[in-house]
């Protein structure tokens, strides 16, 4: 790995940073092209969550928009007219390298990895959606091109800045529930059931269905694929687990400090070719290290759930199972539950006078700030790719172990399931020429 060099300021931030908790970038401060200190900014998917994402970055300039859909890419250029405009990000970032500081992509998620090795093989720090990536070897990938190139990367993992995921991190770290044994995650919703539709008309003309396809096979265009329905199909997605995991399970990677698991296995409906279940759960053993003791981390979604979820009420008396979504630890001296915006110590009466742990790790200035701060002055961000690629690895082996059916026995340092060679198939996959991703 590439030696960075800091000076004493630098020096300061980082090692702030890591008393109170956060990942540190280490990076050099980057010098902008762009006038006014601001860096130009290329975006790689323009609509929805892609369009929230330049939303919140337009603090600095949004010089270049990429998007397979004309309609997206052109209600994007109305607020953003100056920004030039392009259909294929292979396109753009051949042409665009000498003229962008960074890339934000928000593509399906099939093309998180192509598109964001393209950007790092540029030396471009990028800010990619979750999950990172589309399968297990890709967020290895990922994650080792980024050090290797030494940039500023976050994954878009919102929910990470807030305050509520810093207090329940403090309250894990302190042992307040004593050591955790099991943690359960759980997401109401569901993607689910894509199936392709035969379509006997032409392809809109505003989407570029080959474009769309990108990595993935060649296939007819359908029209309830693009653009809300992808992440319901095997091809562009991973259904529930892959949309809500990396949001959900992150508090978890964060509060206890987890790496990777070496055991996976996963339940659900009959697996199909085509589309992702309806419900899925996972269960993932995790070793002891120093100072935790093994784990069993467990995953529900679609309205199933755990019966430890099911049979425990939160403070109000409302069963665990009715939060949208949620996690519980359970500890040797009683248990925490958490989502979003709340937390509760359960039982509550035995945790009544309980006085909350110190406040050691500092609000964030912003997820996007973070990363633009990180390019601007080498500051950390709290979910750079070394971070998220091991989070983005556990999630999406959830998915494997369904697809596969059977109990991985799993050896994060080689990628393979030492039990079962077929997994392989959806621990990697197979790129369309052009498009590839070396794993």
């Amino acid at each position: 790995m590439k030696r960075v060099t800091q000076n004493r300021r630098q020096f300061l931030q980082t090692t702030g940073a890591l008393s109170a908790g956060l990942f540190v970038s280490g990076l050099p401060a980057r010098a902008s092209a762009s006038p006014n200190e601001k860096l130009n900014l290329a975006i790689i998917g323009c609509g929805h969550k892609g369009w929230h994402n330049v939303t919140q970055l337009t603090h600095e300039n949004i010089a270049v928009l990429c998007d397979i859909d004309a309609n997206l890419l052109g209600k994007a250029a109305e607020t953003h007219s100056q920004a030039r405009q392009y259909r294929d990000y292979r396109d753009m970032l051949d042409k665009e390298a000498q003229h962008v500081d960074a890339v934000v992509v928000s593509t399906a998620d099939h093309s998180h990895a192509p598109a964001t090795i393209r950007a790092l093989d540029l030396k471009k720090p990028v800010y990619c959606e979750k999950p990172l990536t589309h399968t297990v070897a890709e967020a290895r990938a990922i994650a080792e091109k980024a050090e290797e190139q030494g940039v500023a990367t976050q994954m878009g993992t919102q929910i990470h800045a807030s305050d509520n995921y810093r207090r329940v991190v403090e309250l894990l770290q302190s042992k307040v529930i004593g050591d955790v044994t099991e943690v359960y995650h759980w997401c109401n919703k569901g993607w689910s059931e894509g199936r392709y539709v035969a379509w006997d008309k032409p392809i809109p003309a505003h989407v570029d269905w080959d474009l769309f396809l990108g990595p993935a096979k060649k296939r007819p265009y359908s029209p309830n694929v693009h653009p809300s329905n992808w992440r319901r199909f095997w091809d562009f997605g991973m259904g529930t687990f892959g949309d809500m995991g990396c949001h959900i399970m992150d508090l978890s990677f964060w509060g206890l400090e987890l790496t990777h698991p070496t055991r996976v296995k996963a339940n659900g409906p009959e697996v199909h070719p085509d589309g992702c279940p309806t419900w899925c759960q996972a269960e993932y053993d995790f070793p002891a290290v120093e100072g935790r003791p093994a784990l069993k981390l467990y995953w529900s979604d679609g309205g199933k759930h755990h019966d430890v979820v099911a049979n425990t009420n939160d403070a109000n008396g409302k069963p665990l199972s009715k939060w949208g979504i949620g996690v519980l630890y359970v500890g040797t001296k009683g248990m925490l539950a958490a989502n979003y915006s709340q937390r509760q110590l359960l039982p509550g009466d035995k945790f009544a006078d309980v006085k909350p742990p110190e406040e050691t790790i500092p609000a964030s200035v912003g997820h996007w700030v973070e990363w633009t701060n990180a390019i601007k002055n080498g500051t950390p961000t709290t979910c750079p790719f070394r971070y998220s690629g091991r989070l983005t690895e556990t999630v999406l082996l959830g998915p494997v172990a369904f697809r596969t059916g059977k109990e991985l026995m799993w050896d994060a340092a080689t990628l393979k399931a030492t039990n079962a060679p077929e997994a392989s198939q959806f621990v990697h996959k197979d790129y369309r020429s052009g498009w590839e991703v070396q794993t």
